[in-house]
């Protein structure tokens, strides 16, 4: 083995300009295919802690995930309902302070309950369609990702005295509203009353600072006509990947719809992964043309070394080592390759780091930012077994073809 090692060596440091573009051909496919693996991870696991940050983990509604059972379903081992109109029921959750108690018990996270319905705000001549959601403060700041993203009060501000209300800063806008501005809220049971506006938030997303007002739980009760009444649960968990569980426990217990931030991302989820998919697909394509250098060194050598081969051949080395010798030669190409690579992928990684960009947003003036890497030894490994396996393919073609070579037609065509 050891001989068949140092003529390997001895192939491939006589073809040094050759030998020098395959290593790199394979070194520049390893780096930025780290880079590509760490850009590509980096941008995935931030838009996924974005999405854990601004929803809640788990969110239980009134609806319930499958409808009531019908009476006749008792009766007939036949039945089925079309068209069926759910009954309207206003009162929410029921029996809200136990439902909340009984989650506590188990639940490792912070609750929050609340009353959502629709709205219309006036100011100005401007009417504007809001969600209007009735908080508790004090809870709603442990669970909210609101509560970090004021401008101006906050939801503290609401217990102030008087109906307070906190709005988006492009709700303001739009209605030309300032803090301490009195606005009115209508709900759709015609209620309406006058709110003064004690705070501004601004999320980056239009929905929310366009779209959602907060109130007190018992204001937004009085405005819609629902004593006591709450429809929805939001949960913030310890451990957000455990919210599949969390939820499907809830449900169980309680008998209303909960879903797991998993469950409500879905799609985006699964684009995420169609994205890997294409970037490995990607990254082996890179690797495999890559390749193509050590096939056409490990060809010429084949085609060069044909006396060498039938001398060796004739002093009783077989079919196995003259394999074994072309397919080290490609492997030891893609190993240097692949050690090379590990330094151009570290380097491109860093200096992709060091790129910052300035955005700016409405109200938030600058903030400078830098591309999101995720560093993972991982990216190193997956890349170098590529380019390995690569190397291994494209040199075993012709380490095959020249096991195969007669020693005696070789000497004869040389004569």
């Amino acid at each position: 083995m050891r001989l068949i090692l140092e003529l390997a060596l001895t192939h491939i440091a006589g073809r040094g300009r050759q030998t020098v573009v395959a290593i790199l051909g394979v070194a520049l496919g390893v780096g930025f295919s780290i880079a590509m693996a760490a850009l590509m991870q980096g941008t995935e696991k931030d838009f996924i802690a974005q999405l854990v940050d601004t929803m809640p983990h788990v969110q239980i509604t009134d609806e319930h995930r499958a409808p009531r059972r019908q009476p006749a379903e008792d009766l007939f081992a036949a039945a089925q309902f079309e068209g069926l109109r759910p009954k309207e029921d206003r009162r929410g959750i029921l029996n809200p302070a136990a439902a909340t108690a009984s989650l506590r018990a188990w639940v490792p996270g912070r609750i929050a309950q609340s009353l959502r319905t629709q709205g219309v705000v006036r100011y100005a001549g401007r009417d504007v369609g809001v969600t209007v959601i009735g908080i508790e403060p004090e809870v709603e700041a442990q669970v909210s990702s609101v509560a970090g993203d004021f401008l101006e009060g906050g939801f503290e501000a609401l217990r102030a005295g008087g109906n307070n209300i906190v709005v988006g800063d492009r709700l303001a806008q739009r209605l030309g509203a300032s803090t301490g501005t009195t606005i009115q809220v209508v709900a759709p049971t015609g209620q309406s009353r006058g709110f003064r506006i004690v705070g501004q938030f601004h999320t980056g997303t239009n929905a929310r600072d366009e779209g959602e007002t907060y109130v007190l739980l018992k204001n937004a009760q009085i405005l819609s006509e629902r004593p006591n009444a709450i429809n929805d649960i939001r949960l913030r968990l310890d451990d957000p990947n455990a919210a599949p569980r969390v939820a499907r426990q809830a449900e169980a217990e309680l008998g209303y719809k909960a879903v797991p931030w998993q469950e409500a991302n879905e799609s985006l989820l699964e684009a995420l992964v169609v994205r890997n998919v294409v970037m490995y697909t990607v990254v082996g394509a890179i690797l495999l043309v890559a390749g193509f250098g050590i096939f056409n060194i490990i060809s010429t050598i084949t085609h060069e070394k044909a006396r060498d081969i039938a001398i060796l051949k004739s002093l009783g080395f077989t079919q196995g080592n003259m394999r074994r010798l072309f397919l080290i030669e490609g492997l030891a190409l893609g190993f240097a390759g692949s050690a090379v690579g590990w330094v151009v992928g570290f380097l491109l990684c860093f200096a992709l780091s060091q790129v910052e960009f300035k955005l700016s947003g409405a109200g938030v003036g600058h903030e400078m930012t830098r591309l999101p890497l995720f560093w993972s030894p991982w990216h190193y490994v997956i890349a170098s077994a590529f380019a390995l396996i690569s190397a291994g393919v494209v040199g075993y073609l012709p380490a095959r073809q020249a096991a195969r070579l007669n020693p005696v037609d070789i000497i004869r065509g040389a004569t």
